[in-house]
């Protein structure tokens, strides 16, 4: 039997529904007992987003600035076959420093899980982790789509098709799977990683942290099963650096392939030598977006906390999803406390015909069909 399946519970006794294997930190724990914010944060950044030490410098320091903006942080890992549901500095250190740490998605949770393993988590598994524990806002780099090269490779990442989550979920862009997309700021431009725009336009936007509060507390109130993502765009300061970071990025990719190096493997690669190709540009840019999503998430998470403080009557997000108030079986099946994702977005977008295409008048269609069926 693995040793980690005997461990001692740590959490709380209002959270009797969670497994054994979860360790919710006591300021988190309290926090939720209390009904105060709190923003979700991601641990692959620690294990295969940025180098030692800056690694757990930033992780640190965005914690930092969520409790400036007077929100709990509550950084999601795993180590040794436990789920870490707020990480402290000596925790984040030992996830940074593991040789053998994996990159771990929603289909991974099982089994690192049963093989008592240890675990940076991405976006979908941090959300599902996140909203399993009661954690309704989480503030992040970027997420993940379809890769370069998805139509061969078939690699597309789970982060959209875990916004969506239901029991029936398709995968195509999202407007279909449901999620609302707002881009934050007095335009709809939606921002790229690096880059403020795109070139895509959001279908909406929210100016303030109110507005999207407002946003999240009408999707509560609908109840709708799925959650919504605010771009937000890197900040005025990293434009420079930015643009540097995207010239790199070909080059990168390149690589990538030259050396077949395919499917959850290919981002870290990217963006480690994006970092070393960039002259340390992409370093900068990365930390400085990641400070600015954390400052944003924990501004929204604020304003909606205020939103539900002020409004009487058992109908806000955290109420209907508290632990201590609900029956154990309905306090994770709330549709209500979808997570909200406060970050970039990584788009990849390419079309390419193999020979030139004319169009062709339907009626002009169907009369070749008939000319072959005779």
């Amino acid at each position: 039997m693995h040793k980690c399946l005997g461990i001692t519970r740590t959490i709380s006794r209002s959270f009797t529904s969670l497994p054994n294997f979860f360790k919710i930190s006591e300021e988190v724990t309290e926090s939720l007992s209390s009904n105060k914010p709190i923003v979700a944060l991601e641990s692959t950044v620690i294990t295969h987003g940025l180098p030692f030490p800056e690694n757990v410098k930033t992780a640190t320091k965005v914690e930092e600035i969520v409790r400036q903006n007077n929100a709990i942080p509550a950084t999601i890992g795993i180590l040794n076959g436990k789920v870490y549901i707020g990480m402290n500095p000596t925790e984040m250190t030992s996830l940074a420093l593991n040789k053998n740490v994996l990159k771990v998605s929603r289909r991974d949770l099982p089994y690192l899980i049963s093989q008592c393993l240890s675990g940076g988590t991405t976006v979908a598994a941090t959300m599902a982790l996140a909203y399993r524990s009661g954690i309704s806002v989480f503030a992040t780099g970027g997420i993940g789509g379809v890769h370069r090269g998805g139509e061969t490779s078939m690699d597309v990442s789970a982060d959209l098709c875990e916004l969506s989550r239901t029991p029936i979920a398709v995968f195509f862009n999202p407007e279909t799977l449901g999620v609302c997309v707002a881009a934050f700021g007095a335009s709809k431009d939606f921002p790229a990683f690096f880059t403020p725009k795109s070139n895509f336009k959001a279908p909406c936007n929210v100016e303030s942290y109110e507005e999207a509060a407002r946003l999240i507390d009408s999707r509560n109130q609908l109840q709708l099963e799925s959650g919504i993502l605010i771009a937000v765009p890197i900040p005025e300061e990293y434009h420079e650096q930015g643009l540097q970071t995207e010239s790199v990025i070909e080059e990168a990719l390149n690589e990538a392939r030259e050396r077949n190096i395919l499917g959850r493997d290919v981002t870290p690669f990217v963006l480690k030598r994006v970092q070393e190709l960039s002259g340390g540009a992409a370093l900068e840019a990365n930390i400085g977006l990641l400070q600015n999503n954390a400052r944003v998430g924990a501004q929204i998470a604020v304003a909606l906390n205020h939103l539900n403080s002020s409004r009487s009557g058992p109908i806000s997000s955290r109420t209907l999803r508290s632990p201590v108030k609900q029956e154990a079986k309905d306090v994770f099946s709330s549709p209500s406390g979808r997570p909200v994702v406060i970050g970039g977005s990584i788009l990849d977008i390419h079309v390419k015909t193999l020979e030139d295409v004319k169009p062709l008048h339907v009626n002009a269609i169907y009369r070749e069909e008939r000319k072959k069926s005779r």
